[in-house]
């Protein structure tokens, strides 16, 4: 049913946008009910305006933390057109109908970002806009509720055109948006007050965009969460869900290869790192991360933490790629990687913060904390031991990776046994001549018998790190000694799922 506005609420606290809206209510005639800043700013206008105090007849009250909690607000709100006896009831009360109600919520989460002071933070806690925006969108039936300043052009555009009507569906839509945004907005405030005897899963982020589709074609897909902060996109079709899959997956590596004093460059094909490598020039560093596996590399998802310059770019345009993920590119290396238009390219504005995991399953989540495990940093083939250590841990369970002068000559990934794990990575590094005499070796998890490091050894394998744990890790370990072989265990696992 159409419904036509005929008075409106607006208790606003970011004002921006808001004089286009304010000027078309006016000119249909509206009657405009308002409170502290945003009357002022609507006075300001030279537009008039009634006091929500002329209202309730009661001043702002507490500092303004009592304004417009108030049976004549509420009951002008949550009235029943339809009903007799509400109606019957607000006349009796004198209680204004209200037909529209716009408010936006204290800045909470801006408060958390900038500031340690409790106090200031609890003050930003807002009570009555909530308050406002739940009983106008439960009573859509009647009202009009825009609880975003992202949404102020659009309701100007449709009351405009509408001639200040709204229908059913238009006003059930706002409504849903409104509880968003008060959903998202009491998830904030739990979640600064922590998780200590809470039993439920709270998690909500702004931002969503629609995919091409999900995992597969047949999958739709959607991305909950704000990339922007994140990335600028130069050149390239939209990020898929499996680009998004592969580039977190490729910057969590790189974000354990951050100290890093060397250039870095990363290859990653389906969340496993295919290629890495570090060396004193980009260049380079991208010639021995391919070499690695440059069967593999063809469709990934690369990184680097260095601009790329016109020789590198050159050199990667050789080869297929969907992802190049880099904090800068020159002018000539970007002309040169645009000239593909799917290409996607992005610019890193941010390091990636790790936080909490989740993963939906079973009709529940599973939540943990990310693997910032620290892993050590040596020099000479204790460099080469630590770096092994993290791509290992960047790489799907069971897994092996193997290491020689900085840069990942054979991985093993996904097998179901430590022992397969090994055979595939041996044989990955023969299959592209790298040479293992003097090679390290890595594995997420312990080596349950000592078969690992005799298969190692005998193919050149000359140091190993591994978390340990199993009950015949003496086993592994007098072999190590008897072979004179370099053994470092960790105490950590990183198992990857």
């Amino acid at each position: 049913m159409e419904k036509k506005i005929q008075s409106a609420l607006i208790s606003v606290f970011y004002k921006d946008g808001l004089e286009p809206l304010v000027r078309t209510l006016h000119r249909l005639g509206v009657t405009i009910y308002s409170t502290g800043g945003t009357q002022a700013f609507i006075e300001g206008l030279g537009l008039p305006c009634i006091p929500v105090e002329d209202v309730t007849g009661y001043p702002s009250i507490l500092g303004g933390r009592v304004k417009t909690l108030h049976p004549r607000i509420f009951g002008g709100i949550l009235g029943r057109r339809d009903m007799e006896q509400d109606v019957r009831e607000m006349h009796q009360y004198e209680i204004p109908a209200i037909d529209m109600v716009v408010v936006d919520l204290y800045p909470f989460e801006e408060t958390v970002a900038s500031t340690t002071d409790e106090k200031a933070i609890i003050e930003k806690i807002d009570i009555g806009g909530p308050s406002m925006i739940r009983a106008a969108a439960k009573n859509h039936a009647d009202l009009l509720v825009v609880a975003s300043r992202s949404d102020y052009a659009e309701v100007t555009e449709c009351l405009s055109k509408q001639d200040g009507r709204t229908s059913l569906d238009q006003r059930r839509a706002f409504a849903s948006r409104a509880f968003a945004v008060v959903a998202h907005y009491d998830v904030a405030i739990s979640q600064y007050f922590g998780s200590a005897g809470r039993d439920r899963f709270l998690e909500s982020m702004n931002g969503s965009r629609h995919l091409r589709y999900g995992e597969n074609p047949h999958q739709s897909g959607r991305f909950h969460g704000d990339l922007d902060t994140l990335f600028e996109q130069l050149n390239g079709k939209e990020l898929s869900y499996n680009n998004l899959v592969d580039t977190e997956a490729l910057l969590q590596l790189m974000e354990d290869l951050h100290a890093e004093e060397e250039a870095v460059f990363a290859i990653v094909k389906h969340t496993n790192v295919c290629g890495v490598a570090r060396r004193s020039h980009l260049r380079q560093a991208w010639d021995a991360a391919l070499a690695g596996d440059p069967e593999s590399a063809f469709g990934g998802v690369l990184a680097c933490n260095r601009p790329v310059d016109a020789e590198t770019a050159d050199a990667i345009s050789e080869i297929f790629f969907e992802v190049l993920v880099a904090p800068g590119y020159t002018e000539e290396a970007l002309a040169t990687l645009s000239a593909k238009k799917n290409r996607i390219l992005l610019r890193q504005k941010a390091r990636l913060k790790p936080g909490r995991q989740y993963r939906s399953l079973l009709g529940g989540v599973l939540e943990q904390d990310a693997d910032t495990g620290d892993v050590a940093r040596w020099e000479g083939e204790r460099s080469d031991l630590a770096f092994a250590n993290i791509v290992c841990k960047h790489l799907k369970s069971n897994a092996i990776a193997i290491v020689k002068d900085g840069r990942l000559i054979g991985k093993g990934c996904g097998q179901t046994s430590r022992i397969d794990a090994l055979r595939q990575a041996l044989e990955k590094a023969r299959q592209f001549d790298a040479d293992l005499h003097g090679a390290v070796l890595a594995s997420d998890a312990f080596f349950p018998f000592d078969d690992c490091v005799r298969m190692a050894h005998e193919a050149g394998i000359a140091a190993f790190i591994q978390p340990g744990g199993s009950i015949r890790d003496k086993d592994t370990v007098a072999f190590c000694q008897e072979k004179g072989l370099a053994l470092i265990i960790t105490g950590m696992r990183h198992f990857r799922h």
